[in-house]
């Protein structure tokens, strides 16, 4: 591209990127989006594959975006997103042939808005499927409920879509700890995600889902703290308090919505240029100088890449704090790498399962895994950091063309699987491609123990994503982590990833950034980018500007 000049540019067209780009541009000014890649949407992206006819996401699967404000705010149902909302939800088979069906405790009952209601029915079935192995469980599971619907679900929309407050002043789920009836304590914060567990439900199947679940929804492992913000949220997604949601046509549905309605507010998308340099006057960002030396000048610097790359690379000219650097350098990114699997097949997996509790292998979250505690907690991780993925694995697996027949030709279908892995690091490129061999072999030779059915004869091909496969497509995902910096206690809400940047300012003037490495955090739907338009309108005063979520 040629050398020009616009009131805004956003590096790196990732999913904030499609996020922050249209609600600059609906507030009247001009915007250039620039990827590095040629494919938009970071993350949130489908192709073609494992095989011809199959879609399959490649970084993300279980996504909520209906409950984004950019959901409404720019008509996604209208630019073609679509969901499908099965009353199924989140459930587990332990290797003994018990299992856990959950079923959704609200529904989306307007699709073009994403509004829900209470689903008593739903409630009272999930409840009944935890009393087969608790009664005090399930009774927690009702209050828990009711806590969640009084005093959780809203501070937690307040969390994710706001910036965080100084120390001193409590954020949206600190003032849980003073409501009555949030069943939120203070020590909460400081539990690891193993005493969570055993503080909220009795029976091992809970604890087990629980602790589970907290390394999908956080990176964090067991002896890890995750803090309120890791708590409140892992604990409805574990029960099942949200929909379960699936996108029509995989991730790359949310990529094209945002794009079309961006397109539609004047924002210009240039693929394949990358940024080599921020351009620094005095104190201030005023444009970007790409690889090929091409200069584009504009008044407001948006990044929708992490602190390590906008601070330590793309201003490495710039004399910046010292300790402000070493902190950069010091953010810890060993949580939340996966092996991420798409596997067609022939016809879905039989759980064995289903004899006891039918339906419980179509669900759209289903894990499997042993129900030993003591693996779960002091051996599952180490033997991930040394082998490069545990031999007794716990899988959250999904059959999404059981839901969205657009995923795969007519009669056959397509698997979505997710287990923990080591950071990128730990092994060589070449050891990384045997460790997807042996992943693969082991996970079809423990599943067919589930799934007398899950042999190589039903599988027609697979695709396995490695850490070191996940950090070479995408620089954002450091060591091969979806999380875009570990989501420990230390490294959330208005800490993260450093205290001294948690307001979406980098240390310049007019320069902002957006990404998944900020407050709210790793995921399909957080609210980084919707917050540091926040903060930008605030700053320039801009006309059309969204104030609350």
């Amino acid at each position: 591209m040629s050398d020009g000049r616009y009131d805004a540019v956003v590096l790196g067209g990732g999913h904030h990127a499609t996020i922050i780009a249209p609600y600059l541009a609906q507030a009247g000014i001009s915007v250039l989006v620039l990827e590095r890649t040629a494919h938009l949407g970071g993350g949130a992206c489908s192709s073609e594959g494992p095989a011809p006819g199959f879609t399959m996401n490649h970084c993300s699967h279980w996504t909520r975006f209906y409950g984004h404000p950019a959901y409404r705010d720019f008509g996604l149902y209208d630019e073609g997103l679509r969901y499908v909302f099965p009353d199924e939800n989140e459930g587990m088979i332990f290797d003994d042939g018990s299992s856990l069906i959950g079923f959704s405790a609200s529904r989306v009952v307007d699709a073009t808005t994403g509004r829900q209601e209470r689903s008593d029915s739903n409630i009272e079935k999930t409840a009944q499927q935890i009393s087969r192995f608790s009664t005090r469980d399930a009774d927690t599971y009702m209050e828990l409920v009711d806590a969640y619907e009084q005093h959780w679900k809203a501070a937690f929309r307040r969390h994710r879509f706001s910036t965080p407050p100084p120390w001193g002043t409590p954020d949206a789920l600190e003032e849980l700890l003073a409501t009555p009836g949030s069943r939120i304590e203070p020590v909460h914060q400081f539990m690891t995600v193993r005493q969570l567990a055993q503080d909220f439900f009795e029976s091992p199947e809970l604890q087990i889902l629980f602790m589970r679940a907290a390394t999908t929804s956080t990176g964090c492992f067991p002896d890890d703290v995750p803090g309120l913000q890791g708590l409140i949220h892992c604990l409805p997604l574990t029960l099942s308090f949200e929909p379960a949601a699936i996108a029509v046509g995989g991730s790359q549905a949310i990529t094209d919505a945002l794009v079309s309605a961006g397109r539609k507010r004047g924002v210009e998308y240039v693929t394949s240029s990358e940024v080599d340099r921020i351009i620094v006057e005095g104190n201030r960002a005023t444009g970007v100088e790409l690889v090929d030396g091409t200069r584009i000048e504009a008044g407001l610097v948006v990044s929708d890449l992490g602190l390590g790359q906008n601070v330590l690379r793309l201003l490495r000219d710039v004399e910046l704090d010292g300790r402000l650097r070493r902190r950069i350098a010091n953010v810890n990114y060993d949580r939340g790498q996966l092996l991420w699997a798409n596997i067609a097949l022939h016809e879905p997996p039989r759980f064995i399962a289903e004899r006891d509790n039918p339906g419980v292998g179509s669900q759209p979250r289903l894990y499997w895994g042993s129900k030993d505690l003591d693996y779960l907690h002091l051996r599952y991780q180490p033997e991930i950091f040394v082998k490069g993925f545990a031999e007794r694995p716990y899988i959250l697996c999904s059959v999404d063309s059981l839901w969205d027949t657009t995923r795969a030709p007519d009669g056959m279908h397509i698997v979505g699987v997710e287990e923990f892995s080591a950071p990128r690091r730990r092994f060589s490129d070449g050891e990384w491609r045997a460790i997807k061999d042996r992943f693969t072999d082991n996970l079809l030779r423990k599943w067919a123990s589930y799934a007398p059915n899950m042999t190589t004869d039903n599988v027609i091909a697979t695709r396995v994503y490695a850490p070191a496969d996940i950090e070479r497509e995408r620089l954002n995902l450091v060591q091969g982590g979806y999380s875009a910096g570990s989501s420990i206690a230390s490294q959330v809400g208005r800490f993260r990833p450093v205290p001294e940047l948690t307001g979406y300012r980098l240390p310049l003037e007019n320069l902002y950034d957006c990404s998944a490495n900020l407050h709210s955090g790793p995921g399909i739907g957080r609210g980084s980018s919707y917050n540091c338009f926040q903060e930008i309108a605030r700053t320039l005063r801009l006309d059309g500007a969204v104030v609350a979520a």
